[in-house]
């Protein structure tokens, strides 16, 4: 049982052979294409593309005017302009603060213009989407997070409805539940556009083309073990899918059911809440978060019986109780300890309202209530689920057997919308499931491994749980990076993502700088605000950890202990969210001058 012993849903999956995996450098043919590019029509259901897709090649080319325009105020002369991506790590609210402090500043000092690529994980996707959701427009940034952490601002009737909304559908997940009550309540966002929503400012080259990463979590045992390249997954405001397999979504597809890559069932396409969610899901120690998320679970109920007034459930006043509220409540002591003795109380009480009608099940209920210390919990899970289908079919709605929860929930829910709600939470807590979306590849003939395509549903994650920034993105041929600026919000070492992009890049032969094991730990006991890695071939990198002794002194530990990755934005003031874009902010100006030499040295 996954509540006993909780690990990663795996499956077994053989990588594809170096010949399916290796990507063929742009051609000749394909930059005469780049220069006459119109565009694309509007693609449908699966497709393979063996270089930069043409909707990727056609923005960066009108990108590429832009980069040469920001190089020349920065007294940069180029007669082609080069590939600079800018990469964000993840580090939940952390990394999602002080990534928009980065952004600001590039811009302020005309940094940005220069850049083709921005590329995050995790909380530093929540930072880029917000970042495109407002056209690029960083000014006033600052005074809106601080009045947005000062005020607390977070509408929980309106992301628990998104939820309930969510746990309606086949594919539900703990994603849906942590992207609608946990990410937007750490960002105080809630976003109901999508990704295609960007793609206009980068199709016109006004914004860097954005790339969010996704780690495919069936495949963590295979990721471990040969770092295989097929784990990743990429989303961009044109399509979503697994660059290593070349095989590709429109995004707006994304979330769909195919087979035989063809479109069977379009879904809606998935909101930026959703996908923040999906992108920003790492859960470092297994344990902790599950206590995390059963105590959020928690608050949760005891903000739903505020809103409903109800009365303290207390069973000794169970007359004063309607049998729906018994269940809601038997439901949520269940999700947060199956082991609560006072279940089997819950039970007995829950029975005697019931009455003698219950006829058959009545006993099957008696019989459950006298051995439930003794019946394994898939068995407890059967019977709740048998007593949920009992309460739909005989129960009235809760719009008259129950006081309404609120207006909103009066008009769009029925018991059993929030009892599916609770119930299915709790078994994808006890499974722990993320990241369940159906998978487009299915049944597709042109995979060669069954693996891959035999699966109806993927489960997506945090592309942290595998490396902590999306250089495996980034470092594909096709985009043809010459500079890499890479910020590290991290929680400990910030050197772990360098050695672990170096581990992958040396196992796939990716050009990547050579870094020593003992240089990186001489590094990290006193890291300074910026490194910058070479190599014979491929980019080269700057890397930059977010708290160095060039701005935080010799407090470099109080400022981690501070802003921890699982601190929740309550906690936060307007006071810290100032001093965290501080020294964000100053990683950028006390580097200016480097970051604009680097530039200067790959236009050469």
């Amino acid at each position: 049982m996954a509540d006993k012993r909780i690990v990663w849903l795996v499956s077994s999956l053989e990588h594809l052979g170096s010949e399916a995996l290796s990507m063929p450098m742009m051609t000749e043919g394909d930059l005469t294409r780049l220069k006459t590019y119109s565009s694309p029509e509007i693609r449908s259901g699966v497709y393979f593309a063996t270089g930069l897709q043409e909707e990727e090649r056609g923005a960066v080319h009108k990108r590429s005017f832009k980069v040469l325009e920001g190089l020349k105020k920065l007294n940069i002369q180029a007669d082609q302009a080069p590939v600079i991506a800018v990469l964000g790590s993840g580090g939940g609210l952390r990394a999602y603060i002080a990534c928009l402090g980065v952004l600001s500043e590039m811009k302020e000092l005309g940094l940005l213009d220069a850049v083709t690529y921005l590329a995050g994980i995790s909380g530093s996707t929540w930072a880029l989407s917000s970042f495109y959701t407002k056209n690029g427009n960083m000014q006033g940034m600052e005074e809106e997070l601080k009045h947005r952490y000062e005020k607390n601002e977070w509408h929980f009737d309106e992301s628990l409805d998104k939820t309930i909304q969510a746990s309606r559908r086949e594919n539900y997940s703990l994603t849906d539940f942590w992207a609608y009550l946990v990410v937007s309540r750490q960002t105080r966002e809630l976003h109901d556009s999508n990704l295609s929503s960007f793609k206009k400012q980068v199709e016109e080259g006004v914004l860097p083309y954005p790339i969010f990463a996704a780690i495919d979590d069936d495949l963590q045992d295979d990721w471990r073990e040969k770092k295989v390249q097929n784990s990743w997954f990429e989303f961009t405001p044109h399509h979503a899918g697994y660059p290593a397999l070349r095989a590709y979504v429109p995004i707006t597809e994304f979330g769909s059911r195919f087979e035989n890559g063809k479109l069977v069932r379009p879904e809606p396409e998935q909101d930026l809440t959703f996908l923040r969610g999906l992108w920003g899901s790492a859960l470092a120690d297994i344990k902790e978060d599950k206590a995390f998320i059963r105590d959020y679970f928690k608050d949760m109920w005891e903000k739903l019986k505020f809103l409903t007034g109800a009365k303290t459930m207390i069973y000794s006043s169970a007359a004063q109780m309607n049998v729906d509220e018994m269940f809601l409540d038997l439901l949520m002591a269940y999700a947060i300890d199956q082991d609560d003795p006072s279940i089997k109380d819950k039970l007995c009480v829950m029975q005697q309202a019931l009455g003698p009608e219950t006829g058959e099940f009545g006993k099957e209920m008696a019989e459950m209530i006298q051995n439930w210390n003794e019946i394994s919990p898939e068995k407890k899970e059967q019977f709740l689920d048998y007593l949920l289908d009992y309460l739909k079919k005989t129960q009235e709605p809760i719009t008259k057997s129950l006081s309404c929860i609120s207006n909103w929930i009066r008009d769009k829910c029925l018991l059993y919308d929030i009892g599916t709600f609770v119930k299915k939470t709790l078994n994808c807590l006890q499974t722990w499931r993320w990241g369940t979306v159906y998978n487009f590849l299915y049944k597709h003939g042109n995979i060669p491994d069954e693996t891959m395509c035999s699966r109806e549903f993927l489960h997506l994650v945090d592309a942290g749980l595998a490396i902590n920034t999306p250089y495996p993105l980034i470092l594909t041929p096709v985009r043809e990076a010459h500079l890499i600026l890479s910020f590290d919000f991290s929680d400990g070492d910030p050197f772990e993502t360098i050695r672990a992009t170096a581990d992958y890049c040396h196992q796939h032969e990716i050009p990547f700088p050579e870094v020593s094991e003992d240089q990186l730990k001489e590094w990290a006991k006193s890291p300074k605000s910026c490194y910058i890695l070479r190599g014979e071939t491929g980019p080269v990198v700057m890397h930059f950890p977010l708290f160095n002794k060039d701005n935080c002194g010799d407090d470099i530990e109080t400022w981690r202990k501070k802003y921890k990755t699982m601190k929740l934005s309550d906690s936060y003031t307007p006071s810290m969210v100032t001093d965290l874009l501080r020294v964000s902010k100053e990683n950028v100006q006390k580097n200016k001058d480097k970051i604009v030499n680097e530039m200067r040295e790959v236009t050469g």
